[in-house]
């Protein structure tokens, strides 16, 4: 699953951090978690996560005995079955175009 087309205009780290929490909407991740995901810096990852926060786009919740980020709900979008998933569609969004 991924971010809905009209969050996918942000920054690389941040589109990655949402397609990542879009894939576990409903556990969320730890930092740490999308950290591995993601793979880039703390630095960035911080930097993305605080402008994230700041536009409500994810939601930090503290479960136990660990905090998990978790993607907003309106955030989230569904598979569309007639949507062009091939591998030139999947490099078409990676891309900077």
């Amino acid at each position: 699953m991924q971010a809905k087309q009209e969050y996918r205009d942000r920054g690389q780290t941040e589109v990655a951090v949402l397609d990542a929490l879009a894939d576990r909407a409903e556990d969320g991740m730890t930092v740490f978690e999308l950290r591995s995901e993601v793979d880039v810096d703390i630095d960035r990852l911080e930097e993305a996560l605080a402008d994230l926060k700041a536009d409500d786009l994810i939601d930090v919740e503290n479960n136990g005995n660990r905090t998990v980020i978790l993607p907003d709900e309106d955030v989230v979008g569904t598979a569309d079955p007639g949507e062009d998933t091939g591998w030139f569609e999947q490099l078409r969004r990676r891309l900077p175009f």
